[in-house]
Order: C-alpha cells, then sequence, then structure tokens
C-alpha cells in the first residue's frame, strides 16, 4: 500500500494541528509553510477535510483552521479510506471496491492478500489521531526483508 500525496498532505496537517491544539487556529499559510505542501493544493484539501466534519475554519485577522473532532475519535483509517478508497492490495479481496477474478477458486496467495487486507484495516483504524501523536506505531514486528530493517529498500 502507498498512500497518495493528498492523504499524506491530509495527515500532516491534522497532526500540525493537533499539536498546536492548545495555541488555537492556525493559518493555512502557515500549514502549508510547516508542512511543506503547495498552498493551492492545501486549501483544496482543508475543504475536503472541513466537508468531513474534521476540522473547522475560524475566519479573522487570528483565524486559520483547528480541529473539530476530538483526536481519540479520528483513526489514520479513516484519512486514507477517504482520500485513497480502498485499503485491499488486489481487488478480489476488497470489501469496498470487489472485482472478480478468474482465478480466485484457484489463486493460492488470495488468501494472503485478504489477510494482508485485514491486518492493515485493523491497525490503520486502531490507529486514532492520539494514539499516533503519542507514539503509536501498532505494535508490530519490525520489518525485515531481504536484510533490510526499518523498512529499507522495500
Amino acid at each position: 500500500m502507498r498512500i497518495s500525496k493528498k492523504t499524506d498532505y491530509a495527515l500532516r496537517t491534522l497532526f500540525t494541528l493537533l499539536e498546536n491544539r492548545e495555541a488555537g487556529p492556525v493559518s493555512i499559510r502557515e500549514l502549508a509553510k510547516r508542512n511543506n505542501i503547495p498552498k493551492r493544493f492545501l486549501e483544496h484539501i482543508m475543504l475536503e477535510l472541513k466537508a468531513n466534519g474534521w476540522v473547522d475554519s475560524v475566519p479573522g485577522k487570528n483565524g486559520g483552521y483547528c480541529l473539530a473532532v476530538q483526536p481519540e475519535e479520528l483513526t489514520i483509517g479513516q484519512v486514507v479510506r477517504y482520500f485513497d478508497g480502498v485499503l485491499a492490495p488486489v481487488g478480489c479481496v476488497s470489501v469496498a471496491e470487489y472485482k472478480k477474478c478468474s482465478q480466485e477458486d484457484i489463486c493460492y496467495f488470495r488468501p494472503l492478500m485478504g489477510n494482508i487486507r485485514d491486518c492493515m484495516a485493523d491497525l490503520l483504524h486502531r490507529a486514532t489521531l492520539q494514539k499516533v501523536y503519542q507514539g503509536f506505531s501498532g505494535d508490530y514486528r519490525k520489518v525485515r526483508l531481504n536484510g533490510h530493517e526499518g523498512g529499507e529498500g522495500i
């Protein structure tokens, strides 16, 4: 799974708003600057975040954006699913956008792909903004592939 730039930017922005929750609204210019996001692109993302009820806008000289939800109520999975759609690695194991495959009944790796989807969905939906902000990593063991650790080379 690879998240889109739009999802990446939305998550960066949500964490910036969480980080600055006590200080008040953050201007779109400041959000763009802090997160290295093109301002015009961020404007579209903020409209979508607001339409979902995840952020509020505050007008005025000291206005900007702030979280509209409790950080323990919004999951990374909700954001990823909204911006990127399905989590399934292949269409024949997708719950939301299932696509029939001629090899389903005899496929050796379909059950594995289903388990990957389930693990990914479980992890993303247990990971709230608050938990991740506090260091939640999912409690899964360190990634190891071909001698690489921490995901290098994957």
